[in-house]
């Protein structure tokens, strides 16, 4: 069962909650995907059930199509956020790490073409591994975090927080003015370009700056 844990493995001591997602927020992904920027931010839910360690392997169901890596940073809540301000937001936060947005692609676009929500495209068992996290005191400047997805030795995914259409702090502030986060809520901040499909075998690598290095490979669920 997925807990929040540090850099050192250790469990984090805060309870296991939903993830706040923002779709859209990298303009190069906007483009990959031919989609088109909107005045308002794309936010939707994934479960708690979602979460799985992204030190494990990673499982993906093999019978609903096309399973797509979205590399994210990924920020952990400490303290209840509603309806707050982008300058509430930093002494809420506990700290940083990467996740996995794992996507049903062809059942999120025939979803779309029929005008339906998607949330089974998203928010499915094991739809968001998550690394270990870097407690902010050690990040410095977090607007401004490379991070990147190799699969099986090749660059798939290469991004930075500094080209984000809205910022973590505006971007949470704006979250919890539609869904209060509280203590153990993870939020997801937007891919970048590079979403593909995953296979059994493959061989992932995840960086986050200095301050993560995370190896794993894909199974089948």
């Amino acid at each position: 069962m997925y807990q929040h844990r540090n850099l050192c493995g250790d469990r984090i001591d805060l309870p296991v909650g939903k993830v706040v997602c923002i779709g859209q927020n990298y303009q190069d992904h906007i483009a990959e995907m031919k989609s088109q920027v909107a005045a308002e931010a794309l936010f939707f839910i994934k479960p708690a059930t979602a979460l799985a360690d992204l030190t494990q392997p990673v499982a993906i169901p093999l019978h609903h199509g096309a399973v797509h890596n979205e590399t994210e940073l990924a920020v952990l809540i400490q303290t209840p956020l509603c309806k707050a301000s982008a300058q509430q937001v930093a002494p809420a936060i506990w700290g940083y790490s990467l996740a996995l947005d794992l996507t049903l692609r062809d059942i999120q676009t025939e979803l779309k073409r029929l005008g339906r929500p998607w949330e089974i495209a998203k928010g499915f068992d094991g739809a968001c591994p998550v690394g270990p996290f870097v407690p902010q005191a050690q990040v410095k400047h977090p607007q401004q975090l490379d991070f990147s997805l190799t699969v099986n030795g090749e660059l798939r995914q290469s991004g930075t927080t500094a080209t984000m259409i809205r910022g973590i702090h505006q971007m949470i502030s704006e979250m919890s003015h539609w869904f209060s986060l509280q203590p153990g809520d993870i939020v997801l901040t937007g891919t970048p370009a590079g979403v593909g499909p995953l296979q059994p075998g493959d061989r992932l690598v995840l960086q986050l700056a200095d301050l993560l290095h995370l190896n794993t490979e894909v199974v089948a669920a």
